[in-house]
C-alpha cells in the first residue's frame, strides 16, 4: 500500500476519487521523526493514541442511499506508522459513491484497510446523525498559560526555556497541575500552511516554570512538523528537562479538510483524556 516519497498526495494537485480505492493511503514511518528526539526502536517512553475526527464521512446504502456519520478513528501511538492526512481524506471520499450491503460492512473494510496502512489494529466508529445533538464543545478545563503578559522572541523549538519554578527552600516543591494552553501553532512539513492547537499539561512532580513552558509552546510556532511529532517532541523535553513523576500531553488540533488530529502521550499511570471538541475544532 505504501507508495513512492515521491507520490506523497500532500501539497499536490490531485484528481479525487470516484470510487473506493484503498491504494490512496499514504503511511509515513513514524521511526525517523523518533530517532531525532532521542526515541529508539522498541519500547516507547510513553503510551497514547492520535485520535481523529472525520466530518465528512458518506457513503451509499445498498439501495444506493446516500449515508452520512461523523467518523472516530483512534491510532494507537505504538504503531510504526502515521497516515498522511491528504492521503486519509482522499481515501474517505472515495466512499463517497460506493455501496456497501451494510454500515458494518462499510466499517469493517474501513478497519481493514486504515490497520494495514497503519501497520496495527486501528479502531473505528460511527457517530450516527441522530446522536449529533449530543455532542458537546467543551474547553480544557485547568490554568489557563495565555493570561500571562510575557515578552516572547523566540519562535522556534528551544527546550532551554524550560525550568522548574525555584522554591524558597531551595529543595523541589511537588506539585500536581493541570496547565493549558490555545497558543500551539506549528506548521506542515510539507505545504507549510499552519496548524492551530489547543495543548493540555497534567504533570505531577517538580513545579513547572509557567512562563518558560508558556515561551517554549511559543516557540514551535514557525516550526515544521507533524501534529503527533510536535506532540512526542513536547513529551520528551517535558520529561528530560523538567524530570516529572508523572506527565500527560494532549493536543486538540483545528480541523482541516474536514479532519482534526489529536494526539496524547503520557506516563502509563496516568488517565486517557475524554474525547470532547474545543470551540476551534
Amino acid at each position: 500500500m505504501k507508495q513512492p516519497q515521491r507520490d506523497l498526495p500532500l501539497g499536490q494537485d490531485v484528481a479525487y476519487p470516484t470510487a473506493y480505492d484503498p491504494t490512496l493511503l499514504f503511511p509515513i514511518a513514524r521511526a525517523e521523526a523518533r530517532r531525532q528526539i532521542g526515541i529508539q526502536s522498541g519500547t516507547l517512553p510513553f503510551t497514547g493514541w492520535d485520535l481523529w475526527n472525520a466530518y465528512e464521512m458518506s457513503w451509499l446504502s445498498s439501495q444506493g442511499m446516500p449515508q452520512i456519520a461523523m467518523l472516530r478513528l483512534t491510532v494507537g501511538c505504538q504503531s510504526p506508522n502515521i497516515i498522511e492526512s491528504k492521503s486519509l481524506k482522499l481515501y474517505l471520499n472515495s466512499f463517497n459513491q460506493t455501496a456497501f450491503a451494510s454500515t458494518e460492512d462499510m466499517l469493517e473494510t474501513l478497519r481493514k484497510d486504515l490497520s494495514q496502512a497503519a501497520g496495527a489494529q486501528v479502531e473505528v466508529a460511527l457517530i450516527l446523525p441522530q446522536d449529533f445533538a449530543a455532542l458537546q464543545i467543551k474547553e480544557f478545563d485547568g490554568i489557563d498559560l495565555d493570561t500571562q503578559a510575557l515578552t516572547i522572541d523566540c519562535y522556534a523549538p528551544n527546550a532551554d526555556l524550560l525550568c522548574l519554578t525555584p522554591h524558597p527552600t531551595g529543595t523541589s516543591h511537588i506539585v500536581h497541575e493541570t496547565l493549558f494552553s490555545r497558543l500551539l501553532k506549528s506548521n506542515c512539513p510539507v505545504t507549510s500552511q499552519p496548524d492551530w492547537a489547543c495543548i493540555k499539561i497534567d504533570y505531577s512532580g517538580p513545579q513547572i516554570d509557567r512562563a518558560g513552558l508558556l515561551k517554549y509552546i511559543v516557540s514551535f510556532r514557525m516550526h515544521n512538523g507533524f501534529h503527533e511529532q510536535c506532540v512526542e517532541t513536547i513529551f520528551q523535553d517535558l520529561m528530560t528537562r523538567c524530570k516529572p513523576l508523572t506527565l500527560s500531553v494532549y493536543a486538540r488540533y483545528t480541523r482541516r479538510g474536514g479532519l482534526d488530529i489529536n494526539p496524547w502521550r503520557a506516563t502509563p499511570d496516568m488517565t486517557a483524556p475524554t474525547l470532547e471538541r474545543s470551540a476551534r475544532q
